[in-house]
């Protein structure tokens, strides 16, 4: 098992994405906490040794990081990595977004990213530890109908950046992904669509990514990179983005 025994925090983890990376950690054998809003998570345990159990937080708010965090890390024993993987996406042109609605999603995409990263630094500066936070393609290339959302996570990308420079000297590793990925969310705005727009949008996602023609599965085309980060074999890779998009965004 590659992580045997690694204490880990994963925000987001009750669905989707964050569940198939908290899944694949129990999987390879780590102790794992899963910070959510949502409350419907169920502690998992798995035959392997690795198990993973719930607890409530708010990304955007201090105090209910640093409560969270001391908690879990209390139960864990200690920090080893951290996924941050908790966000939000809604939709609006740029033209439509209301004050509120900005200031929502850099609340829980940035200042999340923020707030639980150094309360990470606050519990890895002594002996070192990983972070993987996600980013998005709509920070590296834009997303139409979501300026406020690709706004926010390019502003995650210059803070994983920044902070890998900063805290390496510690130990610590800081890389950010930018994932191409079929989730719920994915799934709602496909049943938002008619049948003509969602033809039109197939269509266009097939012509946008090389392999597949579209979204990557969580499971099995994200989950097993977050394995290699939070493992030994990315002990020397920090600073980094990592696009796990089927090719949808190639930078030279």
């Amino acid at each position: 098992m590659q992580l045997a025994g690694k204490r880990i925090i994963v925000t987001g983890g009750a669905r989707g994405i964050g569940a198939a990376i908290v899944a694949a950690y129990i999987a390879e054998g780590a102790h794992v906490i899963s910070l959510d809003v949502d409350t419907s998570q169920e502690p998992v345990m798995s035959e392997g040794g690795g198990w993973a159990k719930s607890r409530i937080c708010d990304i955007s708010d201090s105090a209910s990081v640093n409560e969270a965090f001391d908690l879990a890390t209390g139960q864990l024993g200690g920090l080893d990595v951290l996924v941050n993987a908790a966000g939000i996406a809604p939709n609006a042109t740029a033209d439509e977004i209301t004050l509120d609605e900005w200031e929502q999603v850099f609340a829980v995409n940035t200042r999340g990213t923020f707030l639980t990263n150094r309360a990470a630094y606050e519990r890895m500066r002594q002996g070192g530890g990983r972070i993987i936070n996600f980013a998005s393609a709509a920070g590296v290339g834009g997303q139409p109908g979501k300026a406020h959302y690709a706004a926010s996570k390019g502003a995650v990308l210059a803070w994983t950046r920044t902070v890998a420079r900063e805290w390496g000297p510690h130990g610590i590793t800081v890389n950010a992904i930018a994932p191409a990925i079929w989730t719920p969310m994915y799934d709602a705005t496909r049943a938002s669509m008619s049948e003509t727009q969602l033809k039109q949008h197939d269509a266009f996602m097939a012509s946008l990514i090389p392999l597949g023609g579209q979204l990557g599965d969580a499971t099995q085309d994200l989950a097993p990179v977050l394995v290699f980060l939070a493992g030994e074999g990315s002990r020397f890779v920090t600073g980094q983005t990592l696009m796990i998009d089927g090719g949808m965004l190639m930078l030279s």
